[in-house]
């Protein structure tokens, strides 16, 4: 199992950059994917950027070329950097945790953290 815990949201004016961060419980070399979602009001809950234990990295169309996944095996962290933010962005944003086996597939999630962005 892996216990994920984010950190660094808040609210931030349109344009404006947040950093948020998940702290994993366990080394993150052995977590086969590592992901942020956000979930809006009244919306389902969506992907915006994943990367893998091989560093690839996948982003959501609304985000490309404004955030950026990273991880720091070091510290078992991976980070999102938010820069050009939109109101769109508003979101609780949820770090996850994918573990597959050859029999299994687990995923973990943090707890969320609010990102508001005002116009």
């Amino acid at each position: 199992q892996v216990q994920l815990v984010e950190s660094g949201g808040g609210l931030v004016q349109a344009g404006g950059s947040l950093r948020l961060s998940c702290a994993a419980s366990r080394r993150i070399v052995s977590i086969d994917v590592m992901g942020w979602y956000r979930r809006a009001p009244g919306k389902q809950r969506e992907l915006v950027a994943s990367i893998t234990n091989g560093g690839t990295t996948n982003y959501a169309d609304s985000v490309k070329g404004r955030f950026t996944i990273s991880r720091d095996n070091a510290k078992d962290t991976v980070f999102l950097q938010m820069n050009n933010l939109k109101p769109e962005d508003t979101a609780v944003y949820y770090c996850s945790a994918r573990i597959a086996t050859l029999r299994t597939i687990e995923d973990y999630w943090g707890q969320g953290t609010q990102v508001t962005v005002s116009s």
